[in-house]
């Protein structure tokens, strides 16, 4: 007998549990697709290219992460949908041991029926990020990638002061922190949020379009954190350079944008940054 050939993802709609999920194909690209929640996409995967990252702030992910110096990496993904971060490290860095926190089984089981999960090193947990982040033994990663959204919206906790010393217990040194957050007009939840980073690691940058950095428009800042030195000046040149060049603000400049705002805690959680009804399913 033939070997089985493995059945082609089927587009269409899909319930999960925080709505409806929809799988796109890309006709640009044979074997590339979108996936989406409640119409505000949630991952976009090449599974012929997954060194090919389509969406701009997962590109600034990537672009990090290949500073980081050479060989596997131990990570940990709060937040996967399909899973198009940990696909990327695992081919850039084969040998990498991967284990992803997802609270949406049905979107899981979802990914895995259509999209495949048989990804070397590559394990996905069902459970929210706070609840999976107290399994984790201290020093026990080199990565840490924070990308949890439920309807457009950050998933509730993950950006607190005491979810963020977690992380920083599970980092080893030196050990990378990204976390991809939303914001809008004079940037109120990212300026808390570096804020409440730089509470807990000594070094911090962000990434975003210039008009988001500058409180212009709605979108997607990344963020990143460490307790030794990042490579700013690295980043910042290879990101400016991209075809949709974004800028890295850290030192002096990122003080300045933080102002006096306070560190997010449990206890005082900010508004969490909600889309304009017209960007639904853009950012």
């Amino acid at each position: 007998m033939g070997r089985a050939r493995k059945a082609e993802p089927v587009p269409g709609q899909y319930p999960v549990r925080f709505g409806t999920a929809e799988l796109l194909r890309d006709v640009d690209r044979g074997n590339a697709w979108l996936l989406s929640v409640e119409g505000v996409a949630q991952s976009y995967v090449d599974l012929d290219d997954p060194a090919n990252l389509e969406f701009d702030y997962v590109r600034r992910f990537g672009d990090v992460v290949d500073q980081l110096p050479p060989g596997p990496l131990e990570a940990l993904h709060i937040g996967g949908a399909a899973c198009t971060l940990p696909r990327y490290v695992e081919a850039t860095r084969p040998g990498s041991r991967q284990l992803v926190f997802d609270a949406d089984g049905e979107l899981v089981e979802l990914v895995r029926a259509q999209l495949g999960l048989r990804v070397p090193g590559l394990r996905v947990r069902v459970t929210d990020g706070r609840t999976g982040l107290t399994t984790r033994r201290e020093d026990s990663a080199d990565l840490v990638v924070v990308d949890a959204f439920e309807r457009a919206t950050l998933a509730g906790g993950l950006a607190t002061l005491e979810a963020t010393r977690a992380i920083g217990g599970i980092l080893r040194t030196p050990g990378l922190y990204l976390a991809n957050i939303t914001d809008g007009s004079g940037l109120p939840f990212a300026r808390r949020f570096v804020a409440t980073l730089r509470a807990v690691f000594p070094e911090v940058m962000l990434l975003a379009d210039p008009a988001v950095l500058k409180g212009r428009r709605f979108g997607n800042l990344v963020a990143a954190a460490s307790a030794t030195e990042l490579p700013a000046t690295a980043i910042a040149a290879r990101t400016a350079s991209a075809a949709f060049p974004a800028r890295c603000v850290y030192g002096a400049e990122l003080e300045k944008l933080a102002g006096r705002a306070k560190p997010i805690t449990d206890e005082d959680l900010p508004p969490v940054p909600q889309p304009p009804d017209d960007m639904l399913g853009v950012f």
